[in-house]
């Protein structure tokens, strides 16, 4: 039996429950509404009737993490889904079939230092993120009493630094003037050619169709990425901001019709896709392959560091930005949903260029005294 209660501008739902012949109710709030504290409540009863929840049966950490995100991570991205399920992966090797109720916080951190040598500082901190929120869902509906993940100490591989993630001009120069010599040979350094001279996203990339490239105005419209995660398929943007046309050279538009010739008529290319590839699962290039391409493309060339194919893109506003585009109109072409990330992801470099632009802003009202 539920019962609900306001506190200040939320509700708050109390099931009444007996664990060992002593009243242990299970109480949750935050809810907007009573409406959605009383289907939260149904919802939580019903488990107990089937047995989902029974603080008195061993419960698998692992379960418990699955069935949580499944039921609360509902309005997240493909991306984000990925990464609970990556997470949960994680916990299911290591923990196996470990009840939650068992886990200490001496064991959880001994996970950490595991997965510390192993993975980024950053991919563990997110992982821990997640768990420690799960744990306190357990904590709220009673089926552990303590937090295991209080306090403990996270671990890792230290991240790329920002300088490691992206081509600077005199390199980004050199890969280009290769790629172009080489770009008949394979469909692999057309990609790499675009996904430079674009800044697009890999899934962008690859779900760029025929009808999507404009030879009047030199122009690619990106409308849809392909999933190439699940399988292949088109699917929606990262957000509403990511849905733009690009202006692009007129040597890679070249190319692009060249690369349009070739797959325009073939029978199997159902969707008309620009870099359609028969011979590959997702009917794309995939893209483990393409990064192995630039990756032999830069050792060939003696360029370091040795970027991604998403390093492409930061390479694209980097060489933007250092050439004097606005920051406004980088955050447009990449798609970023505002300019808030593009200034936060590239704050490195725009801090170098503020420098610049101090010194010549002083030149110029001297030049007003003295020119």
């Amino acid at each position: 039996m539920a019962s609900y209660t306001k506190r200040g501008n939320t509700w708050q739902y109390a099931i009444s429950r007996v664990v060992d012949g002593k009243s242990k109710p299970i109480r949750k709030g935050g809810f907007k509404t009573k409406k959605e504290a009383i289907e939260a409540a149904l919802q939580m009863e019903l488990d107990f009737m089937n047995g989902v929840l029974d603080p008195q049966k061993d419960y698998p950490l692992e379960k418990y993490f699955k069935s949580w995100y499944e039921t609360y991570k509902k309005d997240i991205s493909d991306i984000t889904l990925n990464s609970y399920k990556a997470s949960h992966a994680k916990i299911s090797a290591y923990f196996r079939d470990r009840a939650i109720q068992d886990i200490m916080k001496r064991e959880y951190q001994l996970f950490l230092n595991n997965m510390g040598m192993k993975f980024a500082k950053t991919t563990n901190r997110k992982l821990n993120g997640y768990i420690r929120t799960c744990v306190k869902e357990a904590i709220d509906e009673g089926l552990i009493k303590t937090d295991f993940t209080r306090a403990v100490t996270v671990t890792g591989f230290a991240s790329k630094k920002p300088s490691e993630k992206f081509l600077n001009y005199d390199s980004s120069k050199k890969l280009m003037n290769f790629l172009h010599k080489v770009a008949d040979n394979d469909i692999e350094y057309i990609m790499l050619i675009v996904a430079l001279s674009s800044g697009v996203r890999f899934g962008e990339l690859i779900g760029l169709t025929i009808e999507n490239v404009h030879f009047k105005d030199n122009t690619i419209s990106i409308k849809q990425q392909w999933m190439y995660k699940e399988g292949g398929g088109f699917g929606p943007l990262k957000n509403e901001a990511s849905e733009r046309t690009i202006n692009l050279d007129a040597s890679t538009m070249k190319i692009l019709k060249q690369q349009i010739l070739k797959v325009k008529n073939h029978p199997k290319n159902v969707s008309q896709l620009v870099f359609y590839s028969e011979s590959s699962p997702i009917q794309v290039v995939t893209n483990d392959r393409l990064n192995d391409v630039l990756r032999a493309c830069l050792k060939k060339l003696q360029i370091k560091p040795i970027i991604t194919v998403h390093g492409l893109r930061h390479t694209h506003a980097s060489v933007s930005l250092y050439k004097g585009v606005s920051v406004l109109y980088v955050s447009e072409r990449l798609g970023h949903a505002t300019i808030d990330i593009t200034t936060s992801t590239y704050a490195h470099l725009l801090k170098e260029l503020r420098e610049k632009d101090s010194e010549q802003t002083s030149r110029i009202f001297e030049e007003l005294i003295f020119g």
